[in-house]
């Protein structure tokens, strides 16, 4: 097998080599992989071991040691097509896949993976895209028509370049909810109260002789309800549940009763791994500790799973539930919509998040959406920043 010397060629071939698995792993961690040093240093001794007298074998020991995620196998897969091979052909293919990213209209036909690969693959772009003429003037109409910021707010998640989604969980963190409160038993003092405190006030007049000067008043303390976020992470839904669950994060930074469970084919309680301080870092541990991940669906079977075991637990004071799935589910929707039911009952409210929605024609044809929606306050999108902005804002009014 003859690699791609992705550097200039210098020192000994084993030099050469260590260098171009350096330049790989570097490539693979820009496009979004968790690939550290560690990985490198393993991987060059795996190399070692097994040897390299076949492209097979040298693809199988990298992606044993780089990849640790079923999700990034299409993107090593991409990479490795991509990257070790001779640099002529790497050089034709990164120029067609240029247009298609810089703003010619072609974001459809290039999928996720390979977009975010271009990007990692060139780095240098913002001086390449300065250096093109024609890339300059497609950036000058783009920036003419719409400003960034306001592409970013509508960018569907699934369809978002590198960049775009690291900025999107940027602006997801400074995400604040004005949340509605509600009235508890406890009471506090209060000069502006609606109800008087007896014994405070003569204990009070108790100072003075008996003589009553001034009346206490006290009024019901106040309080967020509590938040239980159930989240599908099913084959078409992981990429909308992990920008969510940065929004969970955030979430529980300003808001701190907040328990987070993900389902797939089982039920699993997040809330730990989210408590993180490090947004990425708890999204990782998140993951781990998921063993269904963009897998299938059972949605009637987790939910009843929850009202057994998890809905006595966590639904009391009044607890809102964001539910947060297609409504795609391949069991029975019988069960699904007496689960739904249960549910709806044992929580003061539950709002339903549907990527979806963000189609105009959008129908409730699915027989799990049509058990689903009779059980849901409110019914909204989740696909991209403007619609989790309109969603904080239907959640921040009080349930009429």
């Amino acid at each position: 097998m003859k690699p791609l010397v992705a550097t200039a060629e210098r020192g000994s071939a084993h030099g050469t080599l260590a260098d171009n698995v350096v330049h790989f792993a570097r490539v693979l961690r820009t496009a979004g992989m968790n690939v550290g040093p560690a990985r490198v240093v393993d991987a060059l001794s795996a190399l070692q071991v097994a040897g390299i007298e076949s492209r097979a074998d040298w693809k199988a020991v990298l992606g044993s040691v780089l990849v640790s995620r079923r999700e990034d196998r299409l993107l090593f897969d991409q990479a490795f097509e991509v990257f070790w091979r001779d640099p002529a052909l790497l050089e034709r293919m990164m120029h067609l896949m240029l247009p298609k990213i810089y703003g010619r209209g072609g974001d459809t036909e290039l999928p996720d993976a390979i977009r975010r690969l271009a990007e990692a693959l060139l780095p240098q772009s913002g001086k390449k895209k300065a250096e093109d003429p024609a890339l300059e003037e497609v950036d000058v109409k783009v920036d003419l028509t719409f400003s960034a910021q306001e592409k970013l707010q509508r960018t569907d998640f699934e369809r978002m370049s590198l960049a775009e989604w690291n900025e999107a969980k940027r602006a997801i963190a400074h995400l604040r909810l004005p949340l509605p409160v509600l009235k508890t038993r406890r009471q506090c003092a209060s000069s502006a109260g609606t109800q008087a405190d007896l014994r405070a006030t003569l204990r009070l007049a108790a100072r003075t002789g008996g003589e009553i000067t001034t009346l206490v008043r006290r009024h019901s303390r106040t309080k967020p309800p509590p938040l239980v976020v159930l989240c599908d992470i099913s084959g078409s839904m992981h990429r909308y549940t992990r920008m969510f669950l940065h929004f969970v994060h955030a979430l529980m930074k300003s808001h701190g009763h907040v328990e987070t469970f993900l389902f797939g084919t089982r039920l699993t309680q997040v809330t730990r791994q989210l408590r993180a301080r490090d947004v990425d870092l708890a999204v990782g541990r998140v993951t781990e500790a998921v063993a269904d991940w963009a897998g299938g669906t059972r949605i009637g079977a987790c939910l009843g799973e929850f009202n057994l075991k998890w809905s006595r637990r966590v639904l009391g004071q009044g607890a809102t539930v964001l539910l947060v799935s297609d409504g795609l589910d391949r069991d029975d929707a019988g069960e699904l919509a007496q689960a739904m039911a249960l549910l709806k009952r044992s929580a003061r409210q539950v709002i339903w998040l549907n990527p979806l929605l963000r189609y105009e024609g959008f129908e409730a044809k699915p027989a799990g959406v049509r058990a689903m929606l009779p059980h849901v306050d409110l019914f909204l999108p989740v696909h991209n920043l403007e619609s989790l902005q309109g969603f904080a804002r239907a959640l921040s009014m009080p349930k009429g």
